[in-house]
């Protein structure tokens, strides 16, 4: 691949909602330019960006992959990503490196969920956005009832540059309204013609359309446009651009990407319209001072690493985007985030799993460095006399918590240490082990999610797993008062042991966990005794005693005792402690607590109810609702709920709300287990021990 200028540089990242065809249309895509020989056609499972096992089995992309190509003199890289919302990770790590977005739109089921969710995406970063309404060839193929509902749900800045001639089995070619000429394919082949007289009126529609929209956003062409004159090709093209980049104007083409239809004139309206990747201005953090940087394509080097993988056999590959200057290789770079300095050994670029090297690689473009073993996702890379930092990826907070353990025995740490590397690729896996829970903790997107996660570490790295009741941290506290004695007397010949306290148990009004006041008057238990009947009484609590959970929130006070000359020891005190504490703790009226957490779900105002009334069956409270500050027709509903009712919410949801609800967590607090509730939990600990 040659050498290209960041000013002929563009970065694209595809989205749509899984099924639209964005795969195929990337594949189309790297046909046309000549980059690969053939393309997987549907199910055939021979998709040249979908290669990982788990893609072909469920024939979806479940990983964002690069894609560049050339056309024309330009260099256009684009990034492939998932639609399936469980793994978004990928797609905002994608949007870090674009400087627009394609979005794909099917002709047939038009906008769906996670078309609404990529629209968003632009909108809250700022990234011009264009729109490719594919599978124009489909049997329920409907172009501008298409348009009508993007025009409905985004606004008026959709704007076709294009309509379709024919429609289904009859869909043969394109017009282009700005020039008014179509394309025709016969058997493969595209043919400039005439636009057919009865599609002549519907093309001049659209066509003002783009001139008044491309009018809008220049002084001078709103005036041309307003005493009547008609824009020039080339003013057309400038206004449209100059609204694309601001996001007043999302232009929209159409095609088939199964047949190849369309994809000449959707590269030409990228090299057009999408920015290029001299334009990127990023704000960094001077790594020394903390002042604020901003970071153009001609200063010293810096880039981003927005993607890991790990390979046990090929090692680590850090995809990175250059924002300013420029690698070659064997260059020597500094990790900010770690620190540390690296060197470069190859420079690639990627086409699916297919490496190419490249000798050197300019601000705006991607490329793909191997084997740098200390350097992570979210890392900055810069030249050392420039040391900027730039600000991780904001990814979604994995609301999908399991518990896994090894199948066979001993491969506890191997099974820990896989998910850390798969973490290492997946900033929206985390793993924890949960010391109280004697669990390894996994936290995901959802059910599909984790099952990629688990087959991908049997694959990868030869360990099965399954699941596991997830611990719930309950916990333990008294609504009562109680006082008891305990005494450890004990003979064995020698010196013998002796200890012997009164305790008195109340609920604590400092909300410490566990709180020890000592009431002692006249020497009962000697000074150097007392530390070891705090200690005792922490021990004790902390092991619970009603159901083996840590107990909470309870005032213990040492009232009285006696001691031995020869025979008292610290152990002996210790042991009388929690003596006394097994005795009066189950007078104290011991009840469970569980954890509360706050629950803010986002969602399409219509489904409010459903998601109310599963509220309640999970033994939540709602709290209130309130509109969304920015969204119209969406509301937000705040509940409190117990974690234990909390398990497999994200797929409830999911399907409760066709996929469009959010939700987020905090802890709020821990409240009384009912009474059932309480026995049920008791009895399940007693028989686990």
């Amino acid at each position: 691949m040659k050498e290209y200028t960041s000013e002929q540089i563009r970065n694209v990242a595809v989205l749509s909602h899984d099924g639209a065809g964005k795969t195929a249309v990337v594949e189309s895509l790297l046909l046309t330019c000549g980059e690969v020989a053939a393309v997987g056609v549907g199910k055939d499972n021979k998709h040249i960006m979908d290669y990982e096992p788990e893609e072909i089995k469920r024939n979806v992309t479940i990983q964002l992959g690069i894609a560049p190509c050339q056309w024309e003199g330009y260099k256009i890289n684009f990034l492939d990503t998932p639609g399936y919302s469980e793994f978004c990770g990928e797609v905002r790590a994608a949007l870090r490196a674009a400087d627009g977005i394609l979005l794909v739109v099917s002709a047939e089921a038009g906008v769906e969920m996670d078309t609404e969710r990529a629209w968003d995406y632009g909108v809250e970063l700022q990234l011009p956005r264009m729109v490719y309404v594919n599978k124009m060839d489909g049997e329920q193929a409907d172009f501008f009832a298409c348009l009508e509902k993007m025009r409905a749900v985004f606004g008026k800045s959709i704007m076709p540059l294009q309509i379709p001639l024919g429609e289904g089995k009859d869909f043969r070619g394109i017009i282009d309204v700005c020039k008014l000429i179509a394309w025709e394919w016969k058997e493969g082949v595209c043919e400039e013609i005439k636009v057919p007289p009865e599609y002549m009126a519907k093309a001049r529609q659209v066509r003002e359309m783009c001139m008044e929209a491309a009018a809008e956003g220049d002084d001078a062409l709103l005036e041309k446009y307003l005493e009547g004159e008609e824009l020039t090709l080339d003013e057309l093209r400038h206004g449209l651009r100059q609204g694309m980049l601001t996001g007043r104007v999302c232009p929209v083409m159409c095609g088939s990407a199964r047949y190849h239809i369309g994809t000449q004139e959707l590269l030409r309206r990228i090299i057009t319209y999408m920015p290029t990747g001299a334009q990127k201005v990023m704000t960094g953090e001077d790594a020394e001072n903390g002042e604020a940087v901003l970071v153009h394509s001609h200063k010293a080097f810096s880039g981003f690493v927005f993607k890991t993988t790990v390979d046990p056999f090929a090692g680590k590959m850090s995809y990175v985007r250059i924002y300013s200057g420029s690698l070659q290789e064997g260059d020597r770079v500094y990790n900010v985030t770690r620190k540390c300095e690296e060197k470069l050994g190859k420079i690639l670029t990627l086409i699916g799993k297919e490496a190419k090297p490249i000798g050197r690689a300019p601000a705006g473009d991607i490329v793909v460095l191997p084997k740098l073993d200390r350097t992570k996702t979210g890392d900055t890379l810069a030249a050392p006399e420039f040391p900027v930092y730039f600000e991780p990826v904001r990814f979604p907070q994995p609301l999908h918590s399991v518990a896994l353990k090894a199948v066979k025995k001993g491969e506890e740490e191997k099974l820990v240490n896989a998910l850390v590397r798969i973490g290492e690729e997946d900033p929206t896996c985390r793993v924890e082990k949960s010391v109280e829970g004697k669990q390894i903790v996994v936290r995901c997107m959802g059910d599909i999610h984790l099952e990629h996660i688990m087959t991908k570490m049997e694959r990868k790295y030869g360990v099965q797993a399954a699941q596991e009741a997830l611990y719930i941290p309950y916990r333990e506290t008294i609504k009562g008062t109680a006082t008891a004695e305990g005494k450890h007397k004990k003979q064995s010949g020698g010196h013998g042991q002796y200890g012997h306290v009164v305790l008195t148990m109340e609920p604590s009004a400092t909300g410490e966990e566990v709180e020890f006041a000592d009431a002692i008057f006249g020497g009962a238990v000697p000074r150097q005794y007392i530390p070891a009947v705090a200690k005792g009484v922490e021990e004790t609590l902390h092991k619970g005693l009603l159901a083996g959970f840590p107990m909470i929130h309870v005032k213990v006070t040492l009232k009285d005792g006696s001691y031995h000359t020869v025979d008292s020891s610290e152990m002996a005190f210790k042991t009388a402690a929690a003596l006394a504490l097994k005795k009066g703790i189950p007078e104290a009226e011991p009840v469970l607590l569980e954890p509360i957490y706050t629950v803010h779900v986002v969602i399409p105002e219509e489904f409010m109810g459903d998601v109310m009334g599963d509220f309640s069956s999970r033994r939540g409270r709602i709290l209130g609702m309130e509109p969304h500050r920015n969204r119209k027709g969406i509301i937000v509903v705040k509940a409190q709920v117990p974690l234990a009712e909390m398990a497999g919410y994200v797929t409830a949801l999911r399907s409760m709300t066709q996929g469009k609800g959010t939700f987020h967590l905090e802890f709020w607090d821990y409240e009384e287990v009912p009474k059932k509730i309480t026995e049920q939990i008791i009895a399940a600990r007693a028989e686990k021990n």
